[in-house]
């Protein structure tokens, strides 16, 4: 696999552009000013231990969540001043891979991937939406689980049908939320595998939130640290981790050492 770190991304567009961006819940300060930005075709790894507001970053990004303060810029669009069928059309464009695969159960894989094409683009004929359907799961490995129940499935072969119904609408952004979490090393290492495998064949640029730094180093041509509501360092994995300040050395040997 390649190593991402000398995959380096020429800073030209930023499809997600942050500013002095603040999150609070009641007196619980989660983000506390951070700046933060993506540019086309790159995967960013967003690190931090749980409640660390890795998964409140996101659901701002995709507008699930409104900032208290600050300006979040996605696809050009100001997030916070898109409503109802803008705020759709932009979703349409954002790729976001739950951590829970969030699959429903009630329906084969097969349906799973062909709902959200059908409901969203109810011109499609049953031929477009099974060559759609196929082409999303070869991308990621199951074609031969097509007719698969969700039940049937392994928790990596879960987590590959989730990212495959995000594909399915050929997102220009996704956004993982703890890709790795719950699986074993082996089948980590193939979902790190095929989120580099997704930026290549589809040219998206990610945001991947993690606190596996193997996921991070595997995946992120840059590492963005969030600590305490703020990014601490922001790099490739060399740069973040080139350091003697505890807060980031005690993540790291937690990581690998324990």
């Amino acid at each position: 696999m390649e190593n991402q770190e000398q995959h380096i991304i020429n800073k030209g567009e930023s499809v997600i552009a942050i500013k002095r961006l603040y999150k609070s819940f009641e007196d619980l300060h989660v983000l506390k000013g951070i700046d933060f930005n993506v540019f086309k075709g790159e995967n960013v790894a967003v690190l931090g231990k749980s409640g660390s507001g890795k998964s409140v970053l996101i659901k701002i990004i995709v507008g699930l969540l409104k900032p208290d303060k600050g300006e979040v810029v996605v696809l050009g669009k100001d997030i916070d001043k898109l409503e109802g069928k803008e705020l759709d059309a932009l979703r349409l464009r954002i790729g976001f891979s739950f951590q829970s695969s969030a699959l429903y159960d009630s329906m084969s894989v097969y349906e799973n991937l062909a709902f959200p094409l059908t409901m969203n683009f109810k011109h499609l004929g049953k031929k477009e939406v099974d060559a759609a359907v196929m082409e999303a799961l070869d991308a990621v490995g199951l074609t031969d689980k097509v007719r698969q129940m969700p039940s049937d499935l392994s928790g990596g072969q879960r987590k590959r049908t989730g990212i495959a119904r995000t594909l399915i609408l050929n997102p220009e952004i996704m956004l993982y939320d703890e890709p790795t979490s719950g699986l074993d090393p082996v089948t980590s290492s193939e979902i790190n595998e095929l989120i580099n495998e997704v930026q290549k064949r589809y040219n998206t640029s990610s945001v991947i939130i993690t606190h596996d730094l193997t996921c991070a180093k595997a995946t992120g041509n840059r590492i963005a640290m969030l600590i305490d509501g703020k990014f601490l360092k922001i790099g490739t994995f060399n740069e973040v981790f080139d350091t003697k300040d505890e807060q980031v050395t005690k993540f790291y040997n937690y990581n690998f050492i324990q």
